[in-house]
């Protein structure tokens, strides 16, 4: 099976070095997350996905109730909840250093009537993203707008597959950002000149764990790799290509192209069958 790459803008973006906190309240002996606290989890991911990040610390607290041992399990195990929420939102495990239950906070009393509030306070993770220490410059590097030259091709076979790489979703979302647009339209018009094949449109995600599907942030739904493809499918649909030539598949993670996990946020097209008439 022949790999042909579609290339596509690649951009580098430049931002200060900082480290941005973050701080899970959880109810009392749970580690699942309510929701009002995924909510609020979320918006702080969407905000720090778009650093350049050097690394992420999760650590695990409880309150005071409990035996030694169980709240530093039950710390643990917060910790890892929230560690599974930066998975399914294709925020790389490489990328998380430190996942660890501390255990519990021991009670600080001022006033005997906040005592629940304290611990309340004290039923948390804390999560650290420190930006990468050296400062990138911001560049912008272009290449052609797209060479789909392969499509073209009169040696053209069934499996033969064409990888738009970098083709730039929003992370979490299907949502492609604007500079991917003459693309897909270039892609369009060559789909228009030769009408002879059919394919698939086949959508992956980044960073899950076990090769399961990230999270659609807008419908909150595991199968981003499917609502992907589906916009790539629904994109052309528009812009004239039979919707009989194509269809649509979700792939999951189930084949990572290794190195930076950008690279497996991607869609891939896959040649069904060729009239050779």
């Amino acid at each position: 099976m022949r790999l042909i790459v579609l290339s596509l803008l690649i951009f580098q973006f430049s931002f200060a070095q900082q480290e941005y906190k973050h701080e899970v309240y959880f109810e009392t002996d749970k580690f699942d997350i309510p929701e009002t606290e995924h909510n609020r989890l979320i918006l702080f991911l969407s905000k720090v996905v778009k650093l350049d990040i050097n690394k992420i610390q999760i650590y695990g607290f409880c309150d005071d109730r409990g035996s030694e041992h169980y709240n530093k399990a039950l710390s643990e195990k917060r910790a890892e909840t929230i560690k599974n929420v930066f998975s399914v939102n294709e925020i790389s495990s490489d990328l998380i250093t430190n996942v660890d239950g501390k255990g519990e906070i021991l009670l600080k009393i001022v006033d005997s009537k906040n005592v629940d509030k304290i611990r309340g306070l004290n039923r948390k993770v804390e999560i650290t993203v420190i930006e990468n220490k050296e400062k990138k410059q911001s560049t912008l590097k272009e290449k052609k707008e797209g060479d789909f030259n392969g499509l073209l091709a009169e040696n053209l076979k069934k499996g033969d597959k064409f990888l738009l790489e970098n083709i730039l979703f929003k992370t979490g979302y299907t949502f492609l950002m604007p500079e991917s647009k003459p693309v897909l339209n270039q892609l369009a018009e060559t789909l228009k000149q030769r009408t002879d094949f059919k394919f698939s449109i086949q959508g992956h995600v980044c960073c899950t764990e076990n090769s399961r599907d990230a999270v659609d942030r807008r419908t909150k739904k595991r199968n981003l790799s499917l609502a992907r493809a589906k916009y790539i499918y629904d994109y052309l649909v528009k812009k004239g290509i039979d919707k009989n030539r194509m269809n649509y598949v979700g792939m999951r993670r189930k084949f990572p192209l290794g190195g930076d996990p950008k690279f497996d946020r991607r869609v891939e097209i896959v040649i069904t069958y060729i009239n050779k008439i």
